[in-house]
């Protein structure tokens, strides 16, 4: 099938090549002039496991292309809407500029029988209201939301665990959601759930299930706080709970708390939405995540002055990662460069090593120390704290090799990732996260 995607930032540039390595012909589009000569050339814009392969083989089967040219989507039978809802500079609300022009743009080249797939993160009632301007040209809007995980996006948007598609009810519905189902036809065929549904609760079934991952993450860590006054530990307890299967273990790991592009502004834009619709008491407990989430950032910050004896001034820190999760380059309010900024605002000499974020956290904090090698990293560091659970980090850095390089012997675990006895037995003072 022949499909355009309007949008070419992470979710965009993974869906074109993601379609065209199954079969697809796809056409990406994008104001942006830079992105599209380093697509076009098989280059990736940002770190993606498995993206630099399937853009490489699109674009020379001849299936994938790219282009600022937004006449070249016509002729296509899908065209999909994939471009940032960022949050508000003056407030919690999700800013649709981007969606708005996007559809915009696309109205001159849509025909009869197109679909217009929205798969932004977008606030409940927008597709409604797309749908109105789609409608003359005698195209149909549909909205079939992400759910990619950063560091599987690949694999989430080749292999998905469900499709979700919002459709406007009757024939029209049903023939949109057919041409989906040859859309998304490899997965549909091995039996992935295809759910067919309103547009409203297509908008919704994205918001909330960030929403409740998000309260999943902060709730632990709500358990972290008390832990820390108590002598409990967090980790125990998350495995004792985490044994119950109507709670489950995933997302219970506490420590720094969630960050990147979707899940701080998409909580904040769900709660936006709700003040609007005159149901903000429904989800008002998102705040509380929101807080508890901002607060252990600040906790990570106090168990490295605690550690150092009461103040990093003029010490040498430590911050093993910068991206807000392994497998990654994304520095969208990521928990651990937020940890290094307030070092460095109180005083500490902050060096930050990560193996794929270096050079979008330098842009952003130039005045941040980077290193590339983590083994120079941690020479002559008084305190060292983990942020960012990327293997070399987490597994492959042995204590007593660290203890050879490093000046002082205080680690600070921001993501209980690291082996307290371990750390313990090497001479380290070992501080974690709601561990004792």
């Amino acid at each position: 099938m022949r499909m355009s995607v309007i949008g070419c930032g992470y979710l965009g540039a993974v869906h074109a090549a993601a379609m065209a390595s199954i079969g697809h012909e796809v056409v990406g589009v994008d104001v942006d002039a830079r992105k599209i000569e380093a697509l076009a050339a098989g280059r990736a814009p940002f770190f993606e496991p498995g993206l630099a392969e399937i853009l490489t083989e699109g674009i020379a089967s001849g299936r994938l292309s790219f282009t600022t040219d937004m006449s070249a989507v016509k002729g296509a039978k899908v065209h999909f809407v994939g471009v940032g809802t960022p949050q508000v500079k003056d407030g919690y609300a999700a800013d649709l500029t981007y969606v708005n022009a996007a559809v915009d743009g696309l109205l001159p080249y849509l025909a009869p029988g197109d679909i217009v797939a929205g798969k932004s993160t977008v606030p409940v009632g927008t597709a409604a209201t797309l749908a109105e301007r789609v409608i003359p040209t005698g195209a149909t809007l549909v909205w079939n939301p992400e759910f990619l995980r950063e560091g599987f996006a690949v694999e989430d948007t080749v292999d998905p665990d469900r499709l979700v598609a919002g459709v406007p009810a009757g024939d029209e519905g049903e023939q949109a959601a057919a041409v989906l189902r040859e859309v998304y036809h490899p997965s549909v065929a091995k039996g992935t759930p295809f759910i067919v549904t309103d547009y409203a609760t297509a908008e919704l079934v994205k918001v909330s299930a960030n929403a409740f991952l998000a309260t999943k993450i902060s709730f632990i860590n709500a358990m972290a706080e008390i832990a820390e006054v108590t002598g409990a530990n967090v980790t125990t307890l998350a495995d004792a709970i985490g044994h119950d299967a109507r709670i489950g273990r995933r997302f219970l790991g506490a420590g720094i708390g969630f960050g990147g592009g979707c899940l701080p502004k998409d909580i904040r834009a769900f709660s936006a939405r709700a003040e609007e619709l005159g149901r903000g008491e429904s989800v008002a407990f998102l705040r509380e995540v929101d807080e508890i989430n901002m607060r252990r950032r600040e906790r990570a910050v106090q168990l490295v002055i605690e550690g150092l004896g009461g103040s990093v001034y003029e010490k040498k820190v430590t911050v093993l990662g910068a991206a807000f999760k392994p497998h990654s380059d994304d520095i969208r309010d990521s928990p651990g460069l937020d940890v290094a900024v307030r070092l460095h605002g109180l005083g500490a000499h902050v060096t930050v090593t990560d193996p794929e974020a270096i050079e979008n956290a330098r842009r952003v904090h130039p005045q941040l120390t980077y290193v590339a090698d983590r083994d120079e990293a941690l020479t002559g560091a008084d305190a060292v704290i983990m942020v960012t659970e990327w293997d070399e980090y987490r597994r492959q850095l042995d204590p007593e090799h660290a203890s050879t390089l490093a000046t002082g012997r205080v680690v600070v675990d921001g993501r209980n990732g690291l082996d307290p006895e371990a750390w313990r037995a090497a001479g380290w003072t070992y501080l974690g996260m709601g561990r004792p």
